[in-house]
């Protein structure tokens, strides 16, 4: 299997919840890689504002925001698709009856209607700023590409039925759920880095640990999840390596014969 393109998840798969760097086993392992050429790419559910240095590594594309906004490293945007504006309104309307933490993310920046100790614990969780308090009204008009619900499971299936209805959620963390239109996710965005760089879909890898990782996991050749990952994941990928703190991704290059 000749392997032509790789798609890493950020947060728990690259950089890690301890240190929240990119392990040097991993730097060294992508470099060598991109040297072999190989082509590297982000896939985050992070805006690409948001994505950290990475140890100073170079990547041919960025899949931001779980796919809807999609640009390649000179910043040429591949693919871009925004929550409808009515699924923005009415999600207003709902928590303006119903308060919960509830954020927007444009291409850009993130904004929320206010923040509790959950939203606290994640943002520290990924090392991230909090973000910006404000009157969703306010930000309404904007390109929304993904909102963000700090909801239980319950909650969050009762908004996917009834107030975003145009839209699918994903969950990495028990403390909130991404939302985005339907129809799109790392998926979509690997789908569109094969057509603009001309690779084809047998050819390529993804790592991933989260939820919404699952879509692209299943949707490359070959799909690795990282030993930290939730079982969800690992049950859906090709190769379980080690996690991200003990070489994982260094050992599943290896392991395919990438590196």
């Amino acid at each position: 299997m000749s392997i032509k393109a790789i798609f890493f998840d950020i947060d728990g798969t690259l950089v890690s919840f301890k240190s929240h760097e990119v392990p040097p086993s991993a730097v060294t392992a992508i470099r060598e890689a991109r040297e072999r050429g190989v082509k590297t790419f982000i896939a985050t559910g992070r805006s690409f504002p948001q994505i950290p240095d990475l140890s100073g590594l170079q990547f041919d594309g960025y899949i931001t925001l779980n796919g809807v906004y999609c640009i390649t490293g000179e910043n040429e945007i591949v693919m871009k698709n925004a929550v409808p504006q009515e699924d923005i309104e009415a999600v207003i309307r709902y928590t303006e009856k119903e308060p919960f933490p509830c954020s927007f993310m444009t291409k850009d920046d993130i904004f929320i209607n206010y923040v509790n100790r959950d939203v606290e614990e994640l943002v520290t969780m990924v090392n991230l700023p909090l973000p910006k308090v404000i009157d969703l009204r306010e930000v309404a008009g904007k390109e929304i590409f993904q909102v963000n619900v700090y909801v239980d499971e319950e909650r969050e299936r009762y908004l996917m039925r009834h107030v975003l209805v145009h839209c699918e959620s994903t969950r990495w963390n028990p403390l909130f759920a991404d939302i985005n239109i339907r129809g799109y996710g790392k998926q979509s965005g690997i789908d569109s880095f094969v057509e603009h760089y001309r690779f084809r879909l047998d050819e390529t890898m993804a790592f991933g640990d989260g939820g919404n990782d699952i879509s692209m996991l299943k949707h490359v050749a070959v799909g690795v999840a990282m030993g930290n990952a939730m079982d969800e994941v690992k049950k859906t990928a090709d190769y379980i390596t080690a996690s991200v703190d003990d070489d994982g991704i260094r050992h599943a290059l290896k392991h395919f014969g990438v590196i």
